[in-house]
């Protein structure tokens, strides 16, 4: 009998420089549901790979000096790059797609002229509101304070000749896909696609650029390229041989898959992406599952924001299993969670530390001091068990009904409850039975000590192979501590009390999650993250400036109405600025090398005003803007003060 095939797909990740716990979050969880099903014994694929198209990414290469391919190259391919990061966390993708590949710039080129054929793709010109940071088109209704509503950045005005895909042609089967089936979860994006999008008019979406060069070209039309979210999106199609030579697998039962997003791209994979592929004629996805954000300090984690963690330094602190226990154990998956160290540090210490790793080493300790190592024979039953006894067997024994169920509703969160509630019934049945109490009297009460110790081994082992998706190196130390042998570390013997030898060889290994000093933990990533960041201070100044020669300085908050690059300078930046006094001030400020002006219109920020006034490039500044400047990895970066929006302009700092 041929297996289930189960097909399951991150995101194709954008190539940034910074990967950050964010990213990680994601395919770590992907990488456990496919673990999941391995288990249950189906033929998995598990996809993920990198997005690679795009103006921004053009952008940034010639800002780099390289060209785009020398770009993402080294991001996907270079030391601690994406794929590094995978195989650092243990991720067990099948196959990695590359939006540069060829196959799959040739199957773009083919899935793009098929909609075009079907009457699907026409030319007209595009006018509207366009995201460079998420290559998203936007109308100016669905700007938020005239920002775009994902990201809340500054859009760009954009006209130029370009293909549009007839969106608005498959707007009621998009609204009976989400509304009448289980297609998108959680639930509650189904209400936020349809508000947001359906309802108010699904509109045709604007599907090739000519005004930058770096994406799949479309080849019946020379100077347009396919817009990169159908370049992206056709990646779950492509990557398994749709429309190329390069593999067989469309046909073979995995399409129609699983895909996992975050909510900021639920919009693409639950609207655009199942109408391109009704207009080629292919089955949507079995499932959309859009998970939360991680926040810290109240906001998703970005590289502009400055507030990435860093993976890479907490894997090598904590241990890439504890890392990847606590992202599933901490955050509901459907919502956003709150990062921090501290309460990375203290999952660690109270899930895996107090509970399951005490549970193993105490169990295994005293097999081996009161035993030798090995239980007798028979131990595995004992004509007089008490209520605890039953109490343990019954709920490890159904343990794995109650976390089926949880895992296969995209709840891993809730599936390690169900685990742990048998891990902690486990440690408490220790302090009902107190061991070491009945081993005062071998004679007397031995068949019951290696009863209650059998008890404790096999409640371990059952707990251990459904961790084995969340922690798949700490469960192969777990088993071989408790002597499970390959036959008592399947899916079925879970389900199943008794699937450990009673005479099987235990041995007190090393603590397999020792607890973590949370003062000098939080130290030593504090130092971690200084050096990996390499940033270089200014060393403060020993001259000393009186009060009263400060306070003649006036700061004040000013908003940028308007920013361009000066002509014929690689520096300078004329900022158009609102003060308060109701007159625009003009400040020139040499940091182009670090920010685009279209990125800084809108923004709070603060400056000194009562400087004289100074010729740059023969223009005229008043002021100067206040930023903050360091080194980092040799190269100096400086960052503009932006402060909370709410303060108006011309507000004073004192």
């Amino acid at each position: 009998m041929e297996k289930q095939k189960f097909y399951i797909t991150t995101p194709i990740y954008y190539p940034s420089d910074k990967l950050h716990i964010g990213h990680t979050y994601c395919t770590v969880a992907t990488d456990v549901l496919a673990r999941y099903h391995r288990l249950l014994g189906e033929d998995v694929m598990f996809l993920t790979g990198t997005d690679e198209h795009g103006q921004k990414i053009g952008d940034i290469a010639a800002a780099a000096g390289v060209t785009p391919q020398e770009f993402v190259d080294r991001i996907v391919e270079g030391p601690r790059g994406i794929k590094d990061l995978w195989k650092l966390m243990n991720i067990s993708n099948d196959r990695f797609i590359r939006t540069t590949d060829n196959y799959h710039v040739q199957s773009v080129q083919r899935i793009f002229k098929k909609m075009h054929d079907n009457g699907d793709i026409y030319k007209g010109t595009y006018k509207g509101k366009y995201c460079k940071p998420c290559e998203s088109f936007w109308t100016e209704s669905q700007l938020v304070d005239g920002k775009c509503p994902d990201c809340g950045r500054e859009v760009q005005d954009a006209e130029e000749e370009a293909y549009f895909f007839r969106l608005s042609k498959y707007a009621d089967k998009i609204r009976d896909l989400l509304e009448n089936t289980d297609f998108l979860e959680p639930r509650s994006r189904v209400h936020e696609m349809v508000r947001n999008f359906i309802d108010p008019g699904l509109e045709d979406l604007c599907v090739s650029r000519t005004s930058f060069s770096w994406g799949v070209p479309v080849d019946f039309d020379p100077g347009h390229v396919v817009y990169v979210w159908v370049d992206a999106l056709s990646n779950y199609i492509t990557a398994l041989g749709y429309e190329n030579d390069r593999y067989h697998d469309y046909e073979k039962g995995w399409w129609p898959g699983v895909n996992i997003v975050g909510k900021e791209i639920v919009r693409f994979h639950s609207i655009i992406w199942p109408a391109m592929l009704m207009s080629l004629g292919e089955p949507v996805p079995k499932k959309c599952f859009g998970h939360g954000w991680l926040l810290l300090d109240g906001g998703k984690m970005s590289k502009s924001k400055g507030n990435v963690v860093d993976p890479y330094i907490l894997a090598e602190q904590f241990g890439v299993d504890a890392l990847r226990f606590f992202l599933m154990r901490t955050f509901p998956f459907g919502s956003d969670g709150n990062f921090s160290n501290e309460l990375l540090i203290q999952t660690i210490n109270t899930d895996l530390a107090n509970d399951l790793g005490n549970l193993v080493s105490r169990t295994t300790a005293m097999v081996g001091k009161y035993f030798g190592g090995t239980l007798p024979a028979g131990c595995g039953t004992w004509a007089e068990e008490v209520s605890f006894d039953k109490e343990l067997k019954d709920l490890a024994g159904s343990l794995r009904e109650r976390y089926a169920a949880e895992m296969d509703h995209f709840a891993p969160h809730k599936a390690l409850e169900e685990v742990f509630k048998v891990i902690q019934r486990a440690n408490k049945y220790i302090d009902e039975n107190t061991p070491w109490t009945l081993a005062k009297d071998m004679e007397a009460n031995g068949p019951r000590l290696a009863h209650v110790l059998y008890n404790l081994l096999e409640a371990a082992r059952i707990c251990g192979v459904l961790l084995v998706p969340f922690m798949p190196e700490s469960m192969d130390k777990l088993f071989a501590q408790i002597g499970a042998d390959e036959s008592s570390r399947t899916w079925d013997s879970a389900a199943r009390w008794g699937g450990l030898s009673e005479t099987a060889a235990v041995s007190k290994g090393e603590n397999l999650f020792p607890r973590v000093d949370m003062d000098k933990a939080l130290e030593e990533l504090e130092a971690a993250k200084q050096a990996e960041s390499g940033v270089e201070l200014e060393p403060q100044l020993a001259e000393k400036v009186d009060f009263d020669t400060f306070c003649k300085s006036d700061f004040r908050v000013v908003k940028v109405k308007a920013c361009e690059a000066v002509k014929k300078s690689e520096k300078l930046l004329k900022f158009t600025l609102d003060d308060g006094t109701g007159v625009d001030r003009q400040i020139l400020s040499g940091i182009h090398k670090w920010y685009e002006p279209e990125d800084l219109v809108g923004k709070t920020l603060v400056a000194i005003v009562n400087l004289p006034p100074r010729k740059m490039m023969g223009q005229e500044s008043n002021g100067m803007l206040i930023s903050a400047v360091h080194k980092e990895k040799g190269e100096e970066v400086l960052h503009l003060l932006m402060v909370d929006d709410g303060i108006p302009a011309g507000a004073k700092l004192c």
